[in-house]
């Protein structure tokens, strides 16, 4: 009668004691075992890969949405009155927020690939659920406020996809160790069945996803069109205030072919740009008319708009992180901006030989000047004394009002079709970036209507763009884009197909040989004839013919193995330490 306690192993090993230490808060010397982790834990893993995903999602979005903070921060001004860059925060946070996600995950995946149980310190599980409900909370907040910005995910792909897609196999590639491990290395059961199924229906998905990708930039050089026009949108308004006559000077100076600018029309009659409801964000209305800070931007005369400072905001609220990288005589001249009035404008776009672009806002119904308004427009061209022809209006207003707009190029800012172009005496489009598909402005360029996208400030939007064959973009950067010489990259189909059939047969051999070598052993003893058989044995086989002291714990939970698994009391067990392997005879158990 053999009586024998669990064999516990006790052994200094640095990095486990480190890994298990962070994760687990287990800094003691380490117990290794060979027990599963509870279903408690497991779920706790479940959560933090389902941290590390949200924020994986959430990173991403924010570092493709760069090219609309500022539309962002407006957003939430209209909301709150107040101007702030929420950007920063928010940024702040998701950094580490993910960084700190990434880093436990990591930990969790060597505790897997070590064979070590999964205890997550309650610290950490604390850090993972206030994670996870500050991301949720976080994307719930931008869908109520900024909906539409959703959109930008899907236009990003038509750059990243393929990029996201070598990244993707390579991660599907290195789980195969642990899935590989996980299956092979334990008894079959139904949880590690689903498991395998699972993982093979990722990796094909994720081998078969290019056919679903639509990248403009996959095409032939040749037929790349001529570089976008670049107009600057409300000046450059990263550089100056925007809407000011410094604004859109630096545009021009920085390459811009056409000018935007926001009209409004004063109590008497005078247009002027901005492109606010109010005063208050862009001027000192609130420090010369207290009382009048929330009015109507419109309901002012040109005698009070002109006194007002339209520079100073721009240098304390800084909204596009820049005011550093300006000279003392820059901050100067920012800081004695005026308001500017649209014949200002026009003149400077005459004098430039470049065009304009005006996003005409109607006056409310009870303004004075509510049945004039187009006449004040058609009055401040005549006066600047540029052409018609170099004059497009975007109207926000019915269709019964855009046809008194006379003698000026009419735009719409709403995706019509073709016939509903033709019928409306249109001659134009400009298009939010997410409502300008790569078809629409084949289509729409096709029958001779051009398309002008906005806003676009980033180059990698600015690239696909180009690829689309879109004539004109709007930008808030027009700085940013004129270094952009080329797309930042342009591949033709067949260098495509190369490259995805080449990575995907790559990472199937790598998977296959994953699989191989972690059932090396499984492999070979079933190939020697043998049925029955236990980890101990097949680890037994594969040491080396000098004894050590790993060896003499395998061979003793061998012995208590096969013990537990019903040998008979006339059953003997022989050792033979000059080989390695152990053999079964009658009368007794000898070591």
């Amino acid at each position: 009668m053999v009586k024998h306690q669990p064999l516990q192993v006790y052994e200094k090993q640095v990095f486990v004691s480190f890994v298990t230490g962070i994760y687990g808060c287990r800094w003691k010397r380490y117990q290794r075992s060979q027990d599963d982790s509870s279903k408690w834990e497991c779920t706790w893993f479940v959560i933090l890969c389902s941290s590390f995903l949200l924020l994986l999602f959430w990173a991403y979005f924010w570092l493709v949405a760069q090219n609309d903070f500022n539309e962002f921060n407006w957003s939430v001004y209209n909301r709150s009155g107040e101007w702030r860059d929420e950007t920063i925060p928010i940024l702040a946070s998701t950094t580490v927020g993910f960084s700190y996600i990434t880093f436990l995950m990591i930990l969790a995946f060597f505790h897997i690939s070590l064979g070590q149980q999964l205890n997550l310190y309650w610290v950490h599980k604390i850090g993972v659920l206030a994670t996870l409900l500050t991301t949720i909370s976080g994307v719930v907040s931008v869908d109520d406020i900024w909906g539409d910005e959703w959109d930008i995910l899907l236009v990003s792909l038509q750059s990243t996809a393929p990029f996201l897609h070598i990244g993707a196999l390579a991660t599907v590639t290195a789980i195969s160790w642990l899935v590989a491990g996980y299956v092979v290395r334990r008894e079959r059961s139904n949880f590690q069945v689903v498991v395998l199924v699972t993982y093979i229906i990722i990796l094909v998905a994720v081998y078969l996803a290019p056919l679903s990708f639509n990248c403009p930039c996959i095409m032939d050089r040749h037929g790349l069109k001529p570089r976008p026009d670049i107009i600057g949108r409300r000046g450059a308004p990263m550089l100056a205030p925007e809407n000011t006559m410094l604004s859109f000077n630096r545009a021009l100076q920085h390459g811009a072919s056409s000018l935007e600018a926001d009209v409004t029309i004063s109590a008497d009659g005078i247009p002027f740009l901005m492109r606010d409801r109010t005063l208050r964000r862009t001027t000192d209305v609130s420090k010369v008319f207290p009382s009048r800070q929330n009015e109507d931007a419109s309901f002012f005369n040109w005698t009070e708009i002109r006194s007002l400072n339209a520079g100073q905001w721009f240098l304390e609220s800084d909204p596009y992180w820049t005011v550093d990288t300006l000279t003392a005589r820059e901050r100067s001249r920012i800081g004695n901006q005026t308001v500017c009035s649209l014949v200002e404008m026009l003149r400077l776009v005459s004098r430039s030989n470049s065009s304009a672009l005006l996003n005409i806002h109607k006056p409310p119904p009870e303004h004075p000047r509510s049945r004039n308004w187009f006449m004040d427009t058609l009055w401040a061209v005549q006066k600047a004394g540029i052409s018609q022809k170099r004059v497009r209006t975007v109207t926000w207003t019915p269709d019964t009002d855009r046809g008194r707009v006379r003698g000026l190029q009419q735009t719409a800012n709403e995706k019509l079709s073709v016939e509903e172009i033709r019928q409306r005496g249109i001659t134009s489009l400009t298009l939010h970036y997410s409502k300008a598909s790569h078809k629409d402005i084949q289509e729409y360029l096709a029958n001779n209507v051009s398309v002008t996208v906005y806003p676009v400030n980033e180059p990698w939007l600015y690239s696909i763009l180009w690829c689309s064959g879109v004539p004109s973009v709007s930008s808030d950067a027009p700085q940013v884009l004129r270094k952009v010489p080329y797309p930042i990259w342009l591949m033709s189909q067949t260098a495509y197909d190369f490259i995805w059939i080449s990575s995907d047969l790559v990472s199937l051999a790598i998977v296959i040989g994953i699989f191989c070598f972690q059932n090396y052993h499984t492999i070979r003893w079933r190939m020697s004839g043998m049925q029955n058989y236990n980890p101990e044995q097949i680890m037994l086989s594969a040491v080396t013919r000098q004894t050590s002291r790993d060896v003499n714990i395998m061979k003793e939970k061998l012995i208590f193995s096969e013990l537990n698994n019903g040998l008979s009391s006339t059953e003997e067990l022989s050792l033979y330490p000059e080989n390695g392997y152990a053999r079964y005879s009658h009368g007794g158990l000898s070591r």
